[in-house]
């Protein structure tokens, strides 16, 4: 046999070993009895994600198809088996009870070689405990009122660029004026800089922002590559952030860091409290632990901040305004309730005017419900775990589980007319009636999300000026019925939210 022959025999038998471990691992549901679809080779039971369907649509149909076949089911998430979980009470155990059995997400981090991946979302274990503990203090309530003028100030901003807006055309596109104002909030709360994207759209850190979400370093199979074997490839220094990407936003924090500390100046914000913990070397927590972070650190947690603050909280207003513009009742009742309470605050808009409009978070809480911005909820399982009360359903040390928070959300059997936007779903004594695992737009347990005070108070800074100032209604170009993206692993409208807005 010639050296050539020698050499392409070896290849087709590493091939069909492959192969046959590949297929090996593909049968891995079917060998224990429990529901599943057949699946992709390259893309697990995502096939079809980016191009034919969105992901809320893998989400929701693999929850109709399998619900009631037991507490989970069968998923691929591309070539990893994953618990795709039906039973909001095995949800609820694993958020909360068993906890410390399902504490990381499963993500790919890699924060040696890809330092924005170091962000407290994607960060597991230990990492995420230490970091979780440090930045604690700096979402309280009281740092949220520090930061309330800001938002306040932003807003104002925002309604006179709409009210310039309409004077020359009354129909806009209101997610790209959301997504700016958040951009503006987001930039100078956590990267400490005036952008004012809301007058100028082409600024340089909207472009960079809206480009976190459209440039992936990894096509397809690096994607697949990154989700199915993430140990190989950070010994392999893979990174999942663009060059450009990592360039800039750590350019724009080195660049602060030098201008506030030469310069001495305090502005009360959330970067403030990371400059905090970075200079603070002697600062320890209760069982020892440093409580300083590296630069590094500091820009991965800002830099989190903007993905997860500009885009959800811009999509869920655009989507209540959307839901408001159909139903003129529902959209008085709100705007009502928001001059009654400035009206109770002496016309000014305050932190604690916020807890008088009971109504407009309803109306939020609904618009999370019904337009669950992040679909699903992901973990990883960290020891075997027999699912209490189900023999036979087993799942992996090492597993992905997903928790489908959006089916849960559109699931009659827990909310009637679950298609319907009703904002009296989430009046007090509903909500008192109901399990707190049935909404789910922030996680639950101890790693729910720790922005979740900003973001409401984002969103309803935003929506109250815009109610109280602003009339929005249906037009021609409004989506109706709404079509989602279907490459963004957020939920999206397909083309934007264009209203017919009027001055109040």
């Amino acid at each position: 046999m010639s050296v050539t022959q020698f050499l392409l025999a070896a290849l087709l038998g590493l091939f069909g070993y492959g192969f046959y471990l590949l297929r090996k691992r593909f049968m891995y549901w079917e060998v224990r009895g429990i529901a599943y679809e057949k699946p992709n080779y390259l893309l697990g039971n995502l096939n079809g994600v980016r191009s034919t369907r969105s992901f809320l649509e893998v989400w929701m149909s693999t929850y109709k198809k399998f619900k009631g076949t037991g507490p989970f089911c069968g998923f691929f998430w591309f070539q990893r088996p994953a618990a795709f979980i039906l039973d909001p009470k095995l949800a609820k155990s694993i958020l909360i009870k068993d906890f410390n059995n399902f504490v990381d997400r499963g993500f790919y981090n890699n924060p040696e070689d890809d330092p924005l991946t170091g962000q407290l979302f994607l960060l597991d274990g230990h990492r995420w405990r230490v970091m979780r503990n440090k930045l604690s203090p700096t979402f309280t309530s009281g740092k949220m009122k520090y930061m309330f003028p800001t938002v306040c100030r932003v807003g104002e901003e925002f309604v006179r660029v709409v009210s310039e807006a309409i004077k020359e055309e009354p129909i806009l596109e209101m997610r790209d004026y959301l997504a700016r104002f958040t951009t503006d909030v987001i930039a100078t709360c956590a990267f400490g800089i005036d952008v004012n994207s809301l007058k100028n759209p082409n600024e340089e850190f909207r472009q960079m922002g809206k480009r976190v979400f459209t440039d992936l370093r990894n096509g397809r199979i690096g994607l697949a590559m990154i989700n199915s074997f993430p140990e190989l490839c950070r010994r392999l220094h893979v990174k999942q952030t663009p060059d450009h990407i990592t360039e800039f936003y750590m350019r724009i924090v080195r660049e602060n860091i030098e201008y506030r500390e030469r310069n001495k100046i305090r502005r009360n914000d959330f970067f403030d409290m990371l400059l905090d913990l970075k200079n603070n070397k002697l600062m320890k927590s209760e069982d020892g632990h440093d409580m300083s972070i590296t630069v590094e650190e500091l820009a991965a947690q800002a830099f989190v901040f903007l993905v997860a603050g500009f885009e959800t909280s811009s999509t869920t207003m655009g989507f209540a305004l959307y839901e408001l513009a159909q139903d003129e009742e529902i959209q008085q009742r709100v705007r009502e309730e928001v001059n009654e309470a400035l009206e109770k605050h002496n016309g000014e808009f305050t932190y604690d005017c916020m807890k008088d409009m009971v109504y407009l978070d309803q109306v939020i809480s609904e618009t999370l419900r019904l337009y669950t911005v992040l679909p699903i909820l992901n973990r990883e399982c960290m020891e075997e775990y027999p699912v209490p009360g189900h023999p036979g359903f087993v799942i992996g040390k090492g597993m992905q589980v997903i928790i489908p928070a959006a089916a849960f959300h559109r699931d009659a059997d827990i909310y009637p007319n679950p298609n319907t936007f009703d904002p009296d779903n989430f009046s007090p004594d509903k909500v008192a009636q109901r399990d707190g695992v049935y909404w789910l737009p922030f996680g639950e347990g101890p790693r729910n999300c720790i922005g979740m005070r900003f973001g409401q108070m984002q969103a309803r800074v935003g929506l109250a000026l815009l109610l109280k100032n602003f009339k929005f209604s249906v037009c021609g170009k409004t989506p109706i019925p709404m079509k989602y993206n279907k490459v963004n692993f957020l939920l999206q409208s397909e083309h934007g939210i264009s209203l017919y807005i009027e001055k109040v």
